[in-house]
């Protein structure tokens, strides 16, 4: 099995090369899917963020209102923090699970947009990060997601900086192109994860 960890900055493009890893085969470990998934109505994770923030951090169906949690948790480090350690730990145990159940034959790629942040780099074979200028993280946010540029500066602060996550990175996917150079980019890196190439197998 080859373990990957992929990430990249907000607006970046990390989930189009997500996309186009799992129509190569690649078993594809999202943690933002398991980040909604560990707080599920009903689950100890949802209980430990409503302990923790309130019940008004629920809508009127009992489910996270995502919204209202990220107006506080952007606006106070501390706030985030707390948040994540509800949350991280939940999240890597499930994709444990999902890692176990990948075969060994596998390449599993780890979807982690906190990778940097919480100091996991060293626990892949191969950390890729999908790379793009600052400028046009905004550009995307502004344009795709419909925030405001202030916003868009905000949730890119939050993050890792851009030469953090480059300073771990094994492999680099500039995504400044268009989509059939971005294609061409993850091909060539669905190759070499195949043949076992740039496997660094880390300790």
């Amino acid at each position: 099995m080859t373990r990957v960890g992929l990430t990249g900055g907000i607006g970046a493009g990390k989930s189009a090369v997500t996309s186009l890893l799992r129509d190569h085969g690649a078993v594809v470990v999202d943690a933002d899917v398991l980040s909604r998934e560990v707080v599920e109505p009903g689950t100890p994770g949802l209980a430990a963020v409503v302990e923790r923030f309130g019940e008004g951090m629920l809508d009127a169906e009992g489910r996270l209102d995502r919204p209202a949690l990220g107006a506080v948790v952007f606006a106070d480090p501390a706030a985030r923090r707390d948040l994540e350690a509800i949350i991280h730990p939940r999240v890597r145990a499930r994709a444990v699970e999902l890692e176990a159940a990948a075969g060994e034959g596998a390449v599993v790629v780890h979807d982690v947009p906190l990778l940097v942040e919480t100091g996991q780099a060293a626990s892949y074979d191969v950390v890729v990060v999908v790379d793009a200028p600052v400028e046009t993280q905004i550009d995307r946010l502004v344009l795709h997601r419909g925030m405001s540029r202030e916003e868009a500066e905000g949730r890119i602060a939050a993050q890792a900086s851009r030469e953090q996550r480059l300073a771990v990175a094994d492999v680099v996917i500039d995504n400044t192109g268009s989509l059939e150079d971005l294609g061409g980019a993850v091909d060539r890196l669905w190759s070499a994860l195949s043949r076992g190439e740039g496997v660094s197998h880390r300790s």
